[in-house]
């Protein structure tokens, strides 16, 4: 149990040793002086807000102030190994308000072992669970650098769910990772809080996770995120490919830029042409181009998925078209796309051009403005077109045939 008395005292006798007054102390923590008064009587504690912040200050770690000692120089500890448990457990009481939710299926919540998430499916004959996961890459590091902290956990969300999205499944629960040198209060509540939103839009619930401190293996200021999903689907409404037939139209559905693939190479091309950055494309600045959120696609497909008319579905990530659309096309048959018909965004005309790339590197690295592709029968691609162009850009690109090279490409990109 906390002791006020002592816990005051130590603040005081800190202060004093580092001859600051009330008033000097409290205009570095940006608080009133009466504030730190109460703390020194022992009316009132520290709150959780401002402990890391006192004890920056102070030079003395949380721990420390919530024992109201020092502890022995002599010793080893976990504080002093770069992790300060006292301070990452208010960190855990941040997270836990983010992990609210009104799914009845999340039978329990933080602060357990793990998540209990209850998989009774009356409606479903065979439930199949669909599990996958995913990491924003290298996009991370430009979002951390460039203040997009709560825009990368969209970013990793939405690429999670239309993994799962193009199988035909409902997401379900996602488990969230973040690995950091150090743990600054703010970031984490703004990733926790990101990532839980990302879900609850994707209609899914963040129901737990992991928040790894790693200040020997991890530089300060650096976080690496991955999250892991599981999904539902009906055993006979998997969308794997295996309906594609020969005739079959290939539909694209518009991206909104370059996701979360190709990243790379973009920041090569901004260490080499630094002064792109503040460039305008389509009103944007090109960092802000770089920065729109991955498209989620799960809401303009799950009105599809009761018809029984997607025959094949992939998401255009790394490897472009042809490294994607190939998972879902079946063996004898080919996907023969038009490129001449793929809506280019401008955003890939201007690293084409400012970067000198082929268009087969552009073609293999981006998704050049195609950030999923749906096959479907002749007989079903209207309906199919004018149900997702309520909500993105929908529009054929090709047809299957019978063939041995599961992509053919025909004609070229207008990139003009």
């Amino acid at each position: 149990m906390l002791d006020s008395i002592k816990i005051g005292k130590f603040i005081m006798d800190k202060r004093k040793s580092l001859h600051l007054t009330q008033q000097q102390l409290a205009d570095k923590l940006n608080v009133s002086f009466q504030a730190i008064s109460k703390w020194e009587n022992g009316t009132t504690y520290p709150n959780i807000e401002i402990l890391k912040d006192l004890a920056i200050v102070l030079d003395v770690s949380v721990d420390e102030i919530l024992a109201g000692k020092e502890k022995n120089t002599e010793d080893l500890s976990y504080s002093k190994a770069g992790v300060d448990i006292a301070y990452t457990d208010t960190i855990k009481r941040e997270m836990a308000k983010h992990l609210e939710t009104d799914d009845r299926r999340v039978l329990n919540r933080m602060g357990a072992f793990a998540s209990l998430y209850d998989i009774s499916f009356p409606a479903l004959k065979n439930p199949v669970l669909v599990l996958k996961s995913e990491e924003p890459g290298s996009k991370q590091k430009l979002a951390m650098e460039y203040g997009y902290t709560e825009s990368i956990c969209h970013d990793m969300i939405n690429h999670l769910v239309n993994d799962i999205a193009v199988m035909g499944a409902k997401p379900l629960a996602v488990l969230d990772t973040i690995v950091c040198g150090n743990a600054e209060k703010d970031t984490i509540k703004t990733l926790v809080k990101g990532i839980s939103e990302a879900c609850k839009e994707n209609e899914c619930s963040l129901v737990g996770g992991e928040t790894s401190i790693q200040p020997l293996v991890v530089d300060s200021g650096v976080y690496v995120l991955t999250s892991s999903i599981a999904g539902i689907v009906e055993k006979s409404e998997i969308i794997d490919g295996s309906a594609i037939r020969e005739g079959d139209c290939i539909l694209a559905v518009a991206s909104n830029g370059l996701h979360t693939n190709g990243y790379s190479l973009v920041r090569l091309l901004m260490d080499k042409m630094p002064q792109i950055k503040l460039d305008k494309i389509d009103g944007l600045t090109f960092i802000e181009q770089m920065m729109k959120p991955h498209t989620p696609y799960y809401k303009a497909l799950k009105g599809l998925f009761s018809k029984n008319i997607i025959h094949g579905m992939a998401h255009i990530t790394g490897g472009g078209i042809e490294g994607n659309l190939c998972r879902v096309i079946p063996e004898n048959l080919s996907a023969r796309i038009d490129l001449s018909k793929i809506k280019v965004l401008n955003i890939f005309k201007y690293i084409r051009q400012n970067g000198n790339i082929s268009d087969e590197e552009m073609l293999r690295t981006f998704n050049c403005g195609v950030g999923l592709i749906m096959v479907v029968s002749e007989r079903d691609k209207e309906v199919v077109m004018k149900h997702i162009n309520t909500f993105y850009p929908c529009y054929e690109i090709g047809m299957i045939e019978k063939g041995e090279n599961k992509i053919v490409f025909d004609k070229k990109i207008d990139w003009l």
